[in-house]
């Protein structure tokens, strides 16, 4: 087995309670792995900490406990300069490509930022990455003195990928990368995501709350509820034979071409799914 790159073990994130309340575990003992070139879907509904838990491997949020090892590193130990210059081998995505990128400055300008602040060119190299970057997601090289505005939602999430892979990382969070999008923009969206995984080795942390995308793009598949991972696995194994009561609610729910099929299934479905999963409890990995 190829060693983890990223080790993520007894995360916890907690965030003050409302009125001096006590405090409320966003993220509560969250632990795996992913390895060079892989992708980790992470799944569950609005609030179960997905993002959260992004943003915390990251370390763009405050860690109450546990460790995220990245490369053999501990970035939950790593402070000002050291911390800045793991960055460059981490990146985001994120899920708007409509407010992720400055209005006021040109694509060229966006792209070389990145470039600039980790000085991964030469001086004098900068522009020329630029128009390598934009080739990379499939956007003409010429586009880049237009500004945001002038590009579609699917090519601004092209932008905001390329942002991300200036650098070279070797690890990318994406989090809800195509929820703001149309379905066909998705699909393709999507696609340039596994191309660009299986021509650099780059490994994602896929966060979605949709299954359909997931299964898509995902190698593995974590669930996550209330904080935890209820359970993880294989993407065949977790979508052809859910072990746990959450992820077989969540599978149910998700939209099937056949009308008759889907009004079966959602008379199944409980209305607080997250309740009782979070009563449920266990978790399975793999």
């Amino acid at each position: 087995m190829t060693a983890p790159l990223v080790e993520v073990r007894d995360l916890a994130v907690a965030f003050p309670g409302r009125g001096g309340g006590p405090p409320v575990r966003a993220v509560d003992g969250v632990s795996f792995d992913i390895r060079p070139g892989e992708t980790l879907g992470l799944v569950g509904q609005s609030g179960s900490g997905k993002t959260t838990t992004g943003r915390a491997v990251l370390q763009l949020e405050p860690v109450q406990a546990g460790s995220v090892r990245l490369l053999g590193q501990d970035l939950t130990r790593m402070r000002g300069r050291a911390l800045r210059q793991m960055r460059r081998h981490m990146q985001f995505v994120l899920q708007n490509p409509y407010s992720s990128l400055h209005p006021r400055m040109t694509v060229e300008q966006i792209l070389r930022e990145p470039l600039v602040v980790h000085r991964t060119v030469p001086a004098g190299a900068e522009r020329a990455r630029v128009a390598e970057l934009l080739e990379l997601v499939r956007l003409d090289p010429a586009m880049m003195r237009r500004y945001p505005h002038e590009f579609s939602g699917g090519q601004r999430q092209r932008i905001v990928i390329a942002r991300a892979l200036a650098v070279h990382p070797a690890f990318v969070v994406c989090d809800e990368p195509v929820s703001a999008l149309d379905v066909r923009t998705q699909a393709q969206i999507v696609g340039l995501l596994r191309d660009l995984q299986e021509k650099l080795g780059v490994s994602y942390l896929f966060i979605a709350h949709d299954l359909a995308i997931v299964r898509e793009v995902a190698h593995r598949v974590a669930v996550m509820v209330g904080g935890r991972i209820v359970e993880i696995g294989e993407a065949a194994q977790v979508y052809d034979a859910p072990a746990h009561p959450y992820t077989r609610m969540l599978l149910d729910a998700v939209a099937v071409p056949d009308p008759a099929v889907q009004r079966a299934r959602l008379g199944r479905v409980p209305p607080d799914i997250e309740g009782r999963a979070a009563a449920a409890g266990g978790a399975r990995t793999g």
